[in-house]
């Protein structure tokens, strides 16, 4: 499944930044981005997709 976020990240930045944090902020911020040009929305998508990958990693199993 990360990895089908990581290119929906790419191609659709929206939709791989919905199916990471859900409706939101970081969302709407994604959407703006996407509409001034698909290259900032894809940047900002990866980078929210990678950052919530890595705070999932980091949280220990109870």
């Amino acid at each position: 499944m990360k990895l089908v976020r990581f290119l929906l990240g790419l191609i659709v930045p929206p939709l791989g930044v919905f199916l990471t944090v859900g409706v939101g902020p970081t969302l709407l911020i994604n959407v703006l981005l996407t509409l001034l040009g698909w290259l900032p929305g894809s940047i900002h998508a990866v980078w929210v997709i990678a950052k919530r990958e890595e705070a999932l990693d980091r949280q220990e199993p109870i």
